[in-house]
């Protein structure tokens, strides 16, 4: 067992919470009977409850009930319906920690009440595998310990990393909406290589792999201007394609879909 010795609620079975519960399993943050969960879907709710070793709760009132850390793992449409009617029964020494993209703190903090301590998390879809990047930002109420206790559970899925508040719309461009940007791009580096005589199958796995290795490097503390200017002889047939993709404005429009993706999150949060 981890030195994070808490009862931990799910409310919200669906890909994102079933990651993270998967995660912190898996990673001994807690363990299976430390778990209670509830999802209105019982498709879900099976597919958890073989994860864990036990069954749903009954309701979202059952799971707040028993345990010191909530993650409430909802759509934003939906959470001021789902944690509304359990204002009641948070307590000052809870921990609500909320992935609902878009909903600031603030808006929390009415729907649970002005004495819990709360956390804003923008994960992305990349944690169902283990290689998610997230950001957090807490309100003042949350303790080092519960600090720390955020940081253990999300980093049991990939990376994860503090910010204020206002940069978590910035945070929704980049890494929440990233992965389809990248996806977009890998699918592209295949298209070039099938025009070019590969099959398809063969493109996808090699454009993938290529990806993955050169995110590797950049992990490890390398530069990507490095590893371009290593890549790239003169006259060879790496400048001659990265001069194409200068003209074409790959850099300009990677930039300009983060920015958009980013201001769409800060609407959709008002």
């Amino acid at each position: 067992m981890s030195e994070h010795d808490y009862n931990m609620g799910l409310i919200g079975a669906g890909n994102m919470g079933t990651g993270l519960i998967r995660g912190a399993l898996d990673a001994e943050i807690v363990s299976g009977q430390q778990v209670a969960f509830y999802d209105p879907d019982p498709g879900r709710q099976k597919a958890v409850a073989t994860l864990l070793g036990h069954a749903a709760a009954d309701s979202n009132q059952k799971v707040v009930e028993s345990a010191q850390v909530v993650v409430v793992a909802v759509k934003p449409q939906i959470i001021a319906s789902v944690l509304s009617p359990l204002q009641e029964q948070f307590s000052s020494d809870q921990l609500v920690i909320s992935i609902a993209a878009g909903v600031p703190l603030a808006r929390l903090a009415e729907l649970c009440g002005p004495d819990v301590a709360l956390v804003r998390v923008m994960p992305n879809i990349l944690c169902t595998l283990g290689e998610g990047a997230a950001a957090y930002s807490t309100d003042t109420k949350v303790s080092a310990e519960q600090r720390a206790f955020v940081e253990a559970l999300f980093g049991a899925v990939g990376t994860v990393a503090y910010v204020d508040e206002e940069l978590l719309d910035a945070v929704t461009g980049l890494s929440g909406s990233g992965p389809a940007f990248v996806a977009l791009f890998v699918e592209a580096l295949a298209d070039g290589a099938v025009a070019a005589g590969l099959p398809r199958e063969v493109a996808l796995q090699l454009a993938a792999q290529t990806t993955r290795g050169t995110a590797q490097w950049i992990l490890e503390g390398r530069h990507p201007a490095d590893l371009k200017q290593a890549v790239t002889s003169p006259g060879g047939t790496t400048a001659a394609g990265l001069r194409v993709l200068e003209r074409c404005g790959l850099r300009s429009a990677a930039i300009e879909a983060v920015v958009a993706a980013a201001r769409r999150s800060e609407q959709l949060g008002q």
